[in-house]
């Protein structure tokens, strides 16, 4: 089995580096594939810098988002499953096994990495956060009659077959429920595993806000109920 690792990375200098370390070190068959969304800061060159050999780095000229940046690397993905990185240091890479285990297992072609589900060490962070993502995650069940506890977790693993069926619209976070809607549509078997969470705050460079969270419920509108 070949993994095949995807981070979106958009000014994120100050842990690229680390995040490329942590899952470089992972003892898996796997391809690395990082894009630099038109970061403005040293992210590209720290990047370089890392030197794995694993690593196929798109460079975007401008700021796309990371749905469009996921939606680029899916076109040059060559393993039997995916992964979703997310460039900082929330997500610990040691939580692969979790997340692999059900599709290992034959049970699963999509799994989701909640961070309400676990006993796992979690930062606790933002109330409000908790309360949007907790609304939009029931939304979602609403709409596709999953029943998952927290669908905007940047860790979502995926088999390839699930992969090539996937047409990404959303350049931004409305990737998210985007491809929680569509994966509902496609009735392939989806599981939720715990993962650990250690949140940053907007002082660390966290950049999601309510704009995003008022896209979201748009964008599980148009899939969901207009299938736009």
């Amino acid at each position: 089995m070949k993994l095949s690792i995807i981070i979106p990375a958009y000014n994120e200098e100050a842990t690229i580096a680390a995040v490329i370390g942590r899952v470089a070190k992972l003892k898996y068959k796997k391809e690395i594939i990082v894009v630099n969304d038109g970061s403005t800061d040293k992210t590209r060159y720290k990047i370089l810098d890392t030197r794995y050999k694993q690593i196929k780095l798109i460079n975007k000229k401008i700021n796309e988002g990371k749905g469009a940046a996921i939606r680029d690397a899916l076109k040059v993905v060559t393993g039997d499953v995916v992964i979703i990185q997310d460039a900082d240091l929330e997500y610990d890479p040691n939580d692969y096994k979790l997340l692999l285990k059900p599709i290992l297992d034959g049970k699963a072609q999509v799994v989701f990495g909640s961070r309400f589900i676990t006993s796992a060490p979690r930062r606790a962070l933002y109330f409000w956060h908790w309360v949007g993502n907790a609304f939009l995650t029931l939304l979602t069940d609403a709409i596709t009659n999953l029943n998952l506890t927290d669908m905007e977790t940047c860790y979502k693993a995926f088999t390839a077959q699930v992969a090539r069926k996937l047409d990404i619209k959303e350049t931004r976070f409305g990737f998210e429920p985007e491809f929680t809607v569509k994966i509902a549509k496609m009735k392939v078997p989806v599981y939720e595993v715990g993962v650990s969470y250690s949140g940053r705050s907007y002082e660390e460079g966290k950049k999601i806000g309510w704009r995003d969270g008022v896209w979201a419920i748009w964008s599980l509108i148009k899939y969901g109920v207009l299938d736009i």
